[in-house]
């Protein structure tokens, strides 16, 4: 199976960096788990393909933990739709945490790892796209006063108004979570529309950026460095440790973006605040190989 990239959220280099958190089945980031945007096997992933009957391909990780591989991330949502709703009622067995990523889903917390492995051998993957309407929604007030806006405009060659017209026009999924406690990444952009990464990071982007890299839209639950375009802010809180669950935008949520003006006092984003040389400038020490997220 071939692998998918995924664009780093964070400011280390573009590409493949992503993972999903382990052991965080609620939208946080734990240790990042596997290479490749989450959807490689990891150091500790011992056996391998078990079986690929009907496309999906088993792979232990470990003792207590099996990788499931497909093809796209809409198989990913219909097959994690499915192993929800098999866990909810008693079929799938004994499973701690079901953890989608861009590629593959991970059942980690296995109690009965041969029966497990014996059920799975002859799936065939769930129609793709049946998960797509399926999940709570939640609308993002977004301001759309981004940074990169009207460079995202120019790539799509439209103008800055149509920009923020397609984009809040796209009904957005939650396809996996990572990089940040909170972080969500989010299909829904068409490939057509699909931007890079910026060549250089910011070392700081604020709590709260609505961004786009490649066809994943994200919104940056804390400030942090980053290199995806920035299209607007949202006041939303992503995380809240002290909520259960802390994350609002997890695993096959709905998504959407619902443009509003600017309050005319904003007491969490001055527009000096908004537009400091410290959230805009850039630095290449931000900008390293090794730099994870």
């Amino acid at each position: 199976m071939s692998g998918t990239t995924v664009p780093s959220a964070g400011g280390g280099a573009g590409g493949g960096g992503a993972g999903v958190a382990r052991g965080t089945g609620s939208g946080g980031a734990g240790m990042a788990r596997g290479t490749n945007g989450g959807g490689g096997a990891g150091a500790d992933s011992g056996a391998g393909t078990e079986g690929g009957a009907g496309g999906v391909r088993v792979r232990r990780m470990g003792r207590t933990a099996l990788l499931l591989e497909v093809d796209s991330d809409d198989e990913v949502a219909a097959l994690y739709r499915e192993l929800t709703m098999r866990q909810e009622d008693g079929r799938l067995g004994p499973v701690a945490e079901i953890v989608p990523a861009a590629r593959t889903v991970l059942l980690d917390g296995v109690a009965q790892v041969e029966p497990l492995v014996r059920q799975l051998e002859g799936w065939r993957v769930p129609e793709a796209g049946s998960a797509a309407a399926v999940g709570p929604l939640v609308e993002v007030p977004t301001v759309y006063d981004g940074a990169d806006l009207a460079e995202v405009a120019a790539l799509w060659g439209v103008s800055a108004a149509e920009a923020v017209r397609l984009h809040a026009g796209c009904e957005f999924r939650v396809a996996f979570c990572g990089f940040a406690p909170g972080f969500a990444y989010l299909t829904g952009l068409p490939e057509r529309l699909a931007v890079p990464r910026r060549a250089t990071p910011r070392t700081r982007v604020p709590t709260g950026s609505v961004a786009l890299a490649g066809t994943y839209t994200g919104v940056y639950p804390s400030a942090s460095p980053g290199g995806w375009q920035l299209l607007g802010r949202t006041g939303l809180t992503l995380w809240d440790p002290a909520a259960e669950p802390p994350a609002l935008l997890r695993p096959g949520t709905r998504v959407r973006f619902v443009p509003e003006e600017p309050p005319t006092t904003d007491a969490r984003h001055t527009p000096a605040e908004r537009h400091t040389p410290d959230e805009l400038r850039t630095s290449e020490e931000h900008h390293t190989p090794g730099e994870r997220g």
